[in-house]
């Protein structure tokens, strides 16, 4: 790894600009999935993100590449690497020079695809500065001025390498080299061989572990790797100076290694409803079996939760979607069932952040699903799933990271201004519609979605697998050009569809009216209960 010095002399201590920390994240291994991929996923939930995607292309080797601090708030990446705009908090505090001609990527919010099929998404962690551990992790961390942010680890070990574990191992290089600065944050990776986790503190230190090939992974804004091997490079990596920063800073009494607990150690919050009922839930959905044995109120999940969790029936892209989708629905904690659903069961309701954080949000940027297929060719087996807005109410439409070009919708758009030529916008208004009669609406936009979605699973595919006949003919670039016209004709097809269903949700459930007609207006079980009982006493 060849690297500059510094061009910064005054070192500035940034966190990532985020307004919640809010994301979900999925790790799927080639033997749980049911087609033989690998998959991660990623729902970007904040009321802060950018909204844009960009296709960063490939840069030669021996050019230097910024190592830029929060460069994405008001950053534009649309002639990268030409015209280098980082923002209006971006700075530049260090060059690294590439060895090697870069790949291509999917640049976004968090950077999660290139040419290779190499994917990633991210999670980003809490700390509780009110435990005492909190407080001397916290104070260890502070002695240090790292740079390397999470944005910034993901463009470049995407721009750099090819499998998850040289991602893990060239990011571990960077935090040893750099320091990390910002939030703890959990980042996991994929190839179409192997899915990584990898956990990055703060300081120097970091912990990556392999997602058994059976099993699945998820994690909700905590830090979750639970155990610690020491020798077992193929299946465990973590920082060469890990065990001297805990001596230093007193934060284990232990002396057998293999009862260590770095999430606990490094970024320590055990109980914490906002994040473990979601674990909880997507575990109890993958394997009902294990969900029975998990208590929903654990104090203790670092040590009373597995890590892991192994489905009882293949994962599909369709089955993370819904996961990403869910609401409790059917349960004690169905953000629906309550006096902040109304009468219609809102489950986009704004009152979880406080009440019940589900998977599914309201604040969700976009949810991207990866599903990488080994035995294709690397520009062939790079296919994203891309949504914007909640799960439960979007589409996802396939991307790839070798593609040369995105449609438009894409790549403009801000949160400041309502414009319905861009995909977030024209996402977004069918899902603020919803809300009118969530309980009726979502059948309607699901009845809409599913059957075309169920065909493009198999047409996308089917497209993979021309596409690489093309390869193997020697026509490279006739294949990509084919997966970038179709990407962008499904995307434009599916705008098409939802500008369409945009109209039938405004005339059919105005004024909360069921096509004018109050009377076909369906109330949930809850608000009948309600109503029933003269509103009673809801606590």
């Amino acid at each position: 790894m060849k690297k500059r010095v510094f061009i910064a002399v005054l070192m500035i201590l940034c966190l990532c600009a985020q307004s919640v920390f809010a994301c979900t994240i999925f790790a799927v291994g080639k033997n749980a999935s049911d087609d033989g991929s690998t998959m991660i996923s990623h729902t970007c939930d904040s009321t802060g993100d950018d909204l844009r995607l960009w296709m960063i292309p490939e840069m030669p080797a021996g050019e230097a590449r910024d190592i830029v601090l929060d460069g994405r708030a008001g950053a534009d990446y649309s002639q990268f690497p030409a015209v280098k705009d980082y923002g209006t908090r971006g700075m530049a505090l260090a060059e690294y020079v590439p060895e090697k001609e870069t790949n291509r990527y999917i640049h976004a919010m968090y950077s999660f695809m290139n040419d290779k099929g190499l994917a990633m998404g991210e999670s980003t962690c809490s700390i509780n500065g009110n435990i005492d551990q909190g407080k001397k992790i916290r104070a260890a961390y502070r002695e240090y001025d790292g740079i390397i942010d999470c944005y910034m680890i993901q463009d470049l070990a995407l721009e750099n390498c090819a499998t998850a574990r040289e991602a893990v191992e060239f990011m571990g290089a960077l935090i040893d080299e750099y320091g990390w600065n910002g939030s703890p944050e959990c980042i996991n990776i994929c190839d179409g061989n192997e899915c990584w986790i990898m956990e990055c503190y703060g300081a120097h230190v970091w912990v990556a572990a392999r997602v058994p090939d059976d099993a699945v992974f998820v994690a909700a804004n905590r830090a979750r790797i639970n155990f610690f091997v020491e020798d077992d490079p193929e299946n465990y990596l973590y920082a060469p100076d890990l065990k001297n920063f805990v001596a230093k800073y007193d934060l284990w009494d232990g002396t057998d290694w293999s009862t260590f607990i770095p999430c606990w150690t490094f970024a320590p919050y055990g109980y914490r409803p906002y994040s473990t009922r979601r674990e909880w839930r997507a575990m109890s959905l993958l394997n009902p079996e294990l969900g029975a044995t998990l208590d929903p109120e654990e104090q203790n999940p670092d040590t009373a939760w597995p890590c892991f969790v192994v489905p009882s029936e293949p994962v599909s892209v369709q089955t993370v979607y819904e996961i990403c989708g869910d609401y409790y629905a059917g349960t004690e904690y169905d953000v629906s069932a309550s006096i902040w659903g109304g009468q219609f069961g809102d489950a986009l309701n704004c009152a979880q952040d406080f009440t019940q954080r589900a998977i599914n949000s309201y604040r969700c940027t976009y949810v991207q699903i990866a599903n990488v297929k080994a035995w294709l060719p690397e520009d062939v087996r790079c296919l994203v799933w891309y949504g914007c807005g909640a799960s439960d109410t979007n589409f996802l439409t396939p991307l790839f990271g070798s593609m040369t070009e995105l449609d438009p919708m894409f790549t403009h758009g801000l949160r400041s201004e309502y414009d319905p030529s861009t995909i977030w916008w024209t996402s977004a208004l069918v899902q603020q519609l919803s809300r009118i009669n969530y309980k009726m609406a979502r059948e309607d936009i699901h009845a809409k979605r599913d059957g075309i979605m169920d065909a493009q699973y198999e047409v996308t595919a089917a497209i993979q697998d021309q596409a690489a006949k093309l390869i193997k003919l020697g026509e490279k670039d006739k294949a990509v050009a084919l997966l970038t016209n179709y990407a962008n004709s499904q995307a434009r097809m599916w705008k098409g569809v939802w500008d369409e269903l945009t109209g039938e949700l405004i005339t059919k459930y105005m004024f909360g009216a069921v096509n004018m007609n109050t009377r076909s207006a369906q109330y949930t079980d809850f608000w009948n209960a309600l109503n029933a009982s003269e509103w009673g006493q809801y606590k």
